[in-house]
């Protein structure tokens, strides 16, 4: 059974950084596109950012583009989004989540989550 274990988040002033994992274990995430969102206080579930089984094709909201980037690293099991220049809009509650078929860009089987909190 997958289990994914996200952590890395905290609190951080405007313009900070900080970089979120994702660890999976249960299941190898290797052939599967895996992604990260994020719910704001009081709002619905945002898809910031995800990337193919390989590696080598991303894709990131515009709201983000520029200072948050995903990568994974499969031979660890793991994903990983750095974030730089953090603003107090990103303050957010983190997820990663897997494809749901292997690239089909439907997930499922979230983490827990992991709370970032930009003070400005």
């Amino acid at each position: 059974q997958l289990q994914l274990v996200e952590s890395g988040g905290g609190l951080v002033q405007s313009g900070g950084s900080l970089r979120l994992s994702c660890a999976a274990s249960g299941s190898n995430l290797d052939r599967y596109a895996v992604a990260w969102f994020r719910q704001a206080p009081g709002k619905g579930l945002e898809w910031v950012s995800g990337i193919n089984s390989g590696g080598g094709v991303t894709y990131s909201v515009d709201s983000v583009k520029g200072r948050f980037t995903i990568s994974r690293d499969n031979a660890k099991n793991t994903l990983y989004l750095q974030m730089n220049s953090l603003k107090p809009e990103d303050t957010a509650v983190y997820y990663c989540a897997k494809d749901l078929y292997g690239s089909s860009w439907y997930f499922g089987s979230w983490g827990q989550g992991t709370q970032v909190t930009v003070s400005s």
